[in-house]
């Protein structure tokens, strides 16, 4: 073979081989799927459950006695009556133009999303902090789930469980997780050592020092990831409602294919003020437990 040969003959040669590693994970991923689709969704059936009567929790309740649990929520989280009235007024807002429902399904998924995230993410989290193999091999897989299009995420997972709920959460779960394993991570690795000396020679075992010093000084950091968690769940709404996910998010996509202007504008808004109200709550609890750990330091 010439060498003007190999250079017009290996162009198709290569596609070819491209085009049958594509179809080989493929029809592999589709046997997975037909294989142990029906034994992964009865897996996810009780988070299924939990869900719809979170929702339905939310969706029957009245509304004056959601407002209120929730007003109540937020001023034991941040100890601020103008924050709360905030809440309060915006919710109020919500429920005159009508978003109401779709504002608590909403709610119900991004709380069970946030839940999900922080009891797999701060063990996750905890686990890099305390070993630099186990960092090096999860660092590179958080930075693909940081940078993978949103819509990618979709696919897997609507080839193996279809459309609904739980795939809509698996899909928010991943997309919304790196935040909280990262600065959990970075949170415990930035506690001094000196302050870890000074736990074991008063005779702290391991685990005692994990929940007694590193975890309530690296919480605000914690904290901190939590809220990018939920700011992130919540920028996913709008891209899991093209799944089947129930919320604001299908107003905003109805409202993109009709061009219904003030639909979307409204919707959108009501999502702005959900991310505000996380924002500020889980801000505001941040800094009260950093105020409290430093009374602490000073022996007020």
């Amino acid at each position: 073979m010439t060498d003007q040969s190999w250079l017009t003959e290996f162009p198709d040669m290569s596609r070819r081989e491209l085009l049958g590693i594509r179809k080989t994970l493929d029809g592999a991923y589709r046997d997975f799927s037909r294989a142990y689709g029906d034994q992964i969704e009865a897996f996810f059936d009780p988070l299924l459950s939990f869900l719809v009567w979170f929702e339905n929790l939310l969706l029957n309740t009245p509304w004056w006695l959601v407002l209120g649990v929730l007003a109540g929520l937020v001023y034991f989280m941040s100890r601020s009556w103008k924050l709360s009235a905030g809440v309060t007024i915006s919710l109020l807002a919500i429920g005159y133009f009508g978003m109401w429902d779709n504002t608590m399904r909403t709610l119900s998924i991004i709380t069970v999303c946030t839940f999900l995230a922080i009891v797999i993410g701060i063990p996750v989290g905890i686990m890099m902090a305390r070993s630099n193999r186990a960092q090096s091999i999860i660092t590179p897989f958080l930075d693909i789930m940081q940078t993978m299009p949103a819509f990618v995420y979709l696919i897997p997972v609507v080839m193996l469980l279809g459309i609904g709920k739980i795939p809509g959460v698996i899909a928010v779960v991943i997309y919304a997780i790196p935040p909280v394993i990262r600065l959990t991570n970075l949170g415990i690795r930035l506690v001094p050592h000196e302050t870890l000396e000074a736990a074991t020679a008063f005779g702290a075992t391991p685990t005692q020092r994990l929940f007694g010093v590193q975890l309530p000084l690296a919480m605000p950091t914690i904290m901190a990831g939590i809220n990018q968690t939920i700011m992130m769940a919540l920028a996913m709404v709008v891209i899991a409602s093209m799944i089947g996910v129930k919320g604001l998010g299908q107003p905003v996509l109805k409202s993109i294919t009709n061009q219904y202007f003030t639909l979307g504008l409204l919707n959108g808004l009501a999502i702005v003020a959900l991310a505000i109200m996380f924002d500020r709550v889980s801000q505001s609890y941040a800094k009260r437990t950093q105020k409290h750990l430093g009374d602490v330091k000073n022996g007020q």
